[in-house]
């Protein structure tokens, strides 16, 4: 798995996994994650703003009070993911798995209209 930053950096090798990692409060703005693990990661409080999450595994993943807006979550695994709190505003949700995902307080926008669940 390649993780890029907007500016180009990379965060880490294509070889990496991210699985059970601890990466509370992480800013991954822009990252491309495509088809990456990231089973049971925590990710509580992270900056993912305009990632590309498109595919990849985030089943138990903690994504409590994370910032999501303008993520793509084409086709993702979030099966048990917790995101309470978390701000999808502009979220790509398309082909989503959302089986038991705790969507309290999350916010969402259905049409124009702003929705906390």
């Amino acid at each position: 798995m390649i993780i890029t930053h907007r500016n180009g950096a990379i965060i880490t090798d294509q070889y990496a996994t991210v699985a059970d990692a601890i990466h509370a409060g992480v800013n991954l703005s822009y990252a491309t994650l495509s088809g990456a693990n990231l089973s049971y990661a925590n990710l509580a409080g992270a900056t993912l703003s305009g990632a590309n999450l498109s595919y990849a595994t985030l089943s138990g993943v903690n994504l409590s009070y994370a910032t999501l807006s303008g993520v793509d979550l084409w086709g993702a695994d979030l099966r048990g993911a917790d995101l309470t709190g978390a701000d999808l505003t502009g979220a790509n949700l398309t082909g989503a798995d959302l089986t038991d995902a705790d969507l309290t307080g999350a916010i969402l926008y259905v049409g124009n209209r702003r929705v906390t669940l």
